[in-house]
C-alpha cells in the first residue's frame, strides 16, 4: 500500500482544514488507517485512526471532539477533518496503514503500522 497525504496549509486559529490520505493498491480496504503528527522539536504523536470498514474510530485526547477521521473505500481515501484549530496543532501530519487484525485500541502505537505516507504540513497562526 502506498499512501500520500495532502491538504495541509496555513490556517488561522479557530479555522478548519481537511487532510486527505490517498492510497494505491488493491489491499487498501484490509488496513486500518491512522493519522500521526510531528511538531518541530517534538516526538511523533498519534492523532486519530479508523478501522478498515470505517465502523470505528479512535482519537487522541488532545483532538477528540475537534478532529474527525473518515474513509471512503471506494475512493481509496481517508480524511482527517480538523476543526477549531489552534497553534498547538501545527505539525507535519502523516497517514499510515495498520493491519486490520489489531484492535483499534492499539492503533495509537506507531510501531504497528506497516506503511507511511510522506506527510503534509499544517501551520496554524495565532
Amino acid at each position: 500500500v502506498q499512501l500520500q497525504a495532502s491538504g495541509g496549509g496555513l490556517v488561522q486559529a479557530g479555522g478548519s482544514l481537511r487532510l486527505s490520505c490517498a492510497a494505491s493498491g488493491r489491499t487498501f480496504s484490509n488496513y486500518g488507517i491512522g493519522w500521526f503528527r510531528q511538531a518541530p522539536g517534538k516526538e511523533r504523536e498519534f492523532v486519530g485512526a479508523i478501522t478498515r470498514s470505517g465502523g470505528s474510530t479512535h482519537y487522541a485526547v488532545s483532538v477528540k471532539g475537534r478532529f474527525t477521521v473518515s474513509r471512503d473505500n471506494a475512493k481509496n481515501t481517508v480524511y482527517l477533518q480538523m476543526n477549531s484549530l489552534n497553534p498547538e496543532d501545527t505539525a507535519v501530519y502523516y497517514c499510515a496503514a495498520v493491519p486490520s487484525f489489531y484492535s483499534i485500541d492499539s492503533y495509537n502505537y506507531g510501531s504497528l503500522y506497516d506503511y507511511w505516507g510522506q506527510g503534509t504540513l499544517v501551520t496554524v497562526s495565532s
